[in-house]
């Protein structure tokens, strides 16, 4: 039977326990959580009247840390770990089965056992606010960034128009009055390509800048994406890919404007297409659910470098090399996807390339 002395020693015990791990996780650094609970783990040891056997165990769904096994069988007592009233893990602390049974536990100790669960519960739910508090702020400051470029690329767009259209109708009237110089003819073709080139970017600052008037209309989509298809089949063939087209159903309706969501398919596809390799394979998915449509393009290429996926929306930037691509495709995607009230998003597609989701809303 325990003397009052030796109840004592694992009172002490027990409180010398629970403030350290409240110190440890006063002074946690959250970019290095793990260092903080395995301290904890280590605090839990020797927090148990029976120290040298005790065994500790931390599961979460990110993180497993265990004291060092001396025995094979084990009994338990374990406390529940949960963030935001859900379970998220369990802490566990054994004595070999061979020399202890479950009754050797003290109900101090199984109260130490579930005050260290709930302060490892509360450190996680800080450390998952603390995250939303970072991603939150970089959206805000993503959306804000693209509030002012879209407000100077409207500026832009409309400055550059008429000078635009004069180059374009100069430029023809030059080559009616020089038919028979070849040379000129030639020339002044280069001007009028380039000029063309120039308002199709003038268009995709302008969708970007969300200064093209929708027309938004209840559509069946799947007419309209299979024609968008169809127009880069000729890519898809020089490339050598193929490509796969999958719908939960031959009729979704959807409120959307036709022109911008060939143009969103358009960006994604020519995008995969760049990207794929010879031979790859580019699925096109879309999955009606009951409130929203999901449209996902998968492919099969190098992927994107989590180093510049924060920058991957913004306006100008591109990977391409110069002359292939004017950095604006994807912001034009955000811009009219966002105009839409949808979602635009990007994971890793197994065992490589890129996976773009795009989300619109029935409602």
């Amino acid at each position: 039977m325990a003397t009052i002395e030796d109840k004592l020693k694992e009172r002490i015990k027990e409180l010398t326990c629970l403030y350290e791990v409240t110190s440890i996780i006063v002074n946690c650094d959250y970019n290095e959580i793990e260092v903080g609970i395995r301290a904890i783990v280590s605090c839990l040891k020797k927090a148990w009247q029976y120290g040298n056997d005790t065994y500790v165990i931390l599961e979460t769904k990110t993180h497993h840390i265990e004291t060092k096994k001396e025995h094979k069988n084990y009994v338990f007592i374990v406390s529940s770990i949960t963030v935001f009233n859900e379970n998220k893990g369990m802490l566990k602390v054994g004595y070999p089965s061979s020399k202890y049974e479950v009754e050797d536990f003290l109900e101090e100790e199984k109260q130490l056992l579930d005050n260290v669960a709930l302060e490892v519960g509360n450190l996680l739910e800080r450390k998952e606010i603390k995250e939303n508090e970072i991603l939150i702020k970089r959206q805000v400051e993503q959306t804000d960034r693209l509030r002012i470029l879209g407000e100077i690329t409207a500026g832009i767009a409309h400055e550059l128009n008429t000078p635009l259209a004069n180059i374009l109708g100069f430029a023809e009237l030059l080559k009616e009055r020089n038919k028979e110089d070849k040379q000129a003819t030639k020339d002044v073709d280069k001007i009028i390509n380039s000029a063309i080139y120039s308002r199709e970017v003038v268009k995709k600052l302008m969708f970007f800048a969300c200064e093209m008037p929708q027309q938004k209309s209840v559509v069946n989509i799947i007419p309209i994406i299979k024609e968008a298809i169809e127009l880069l089949n000729p890519i898809l063939k020089t490339k050598n890919i193929t490509y796969k087209f999958i719908a939960t159903n031959d009729d979704i309706a959807l409120k959307i404007d036709k022109i911008q969501l060939t143009q969103v398919l358009f960006n994604l596809m020519i995008n995969a297409i760049y990207f794929s390799p010879e031979r790859g394979t580019i699925v096109l998915e879309i999955k009606n659910r009951q409130n929203e449509v999901e449209i996902s393009i998968t492919d099969e290429g190098s992927g994107i470098a989590s180093k510049i996926g924060d920058k991957i929306f913004e306006p100008f930037f591109t990977t391409k090399p110069i002359g292939d691509g004017s950095g604006l495709g994807l912001s034009v995607v955000h811009g009219i996807v966002k105009s839409h009230k949808g979602t635009i998003k990007y994971c890793s597609n197994t065992p490589k390339g890129t996976i773009f989701t795009v989300t619109f809303s029935k409602l």
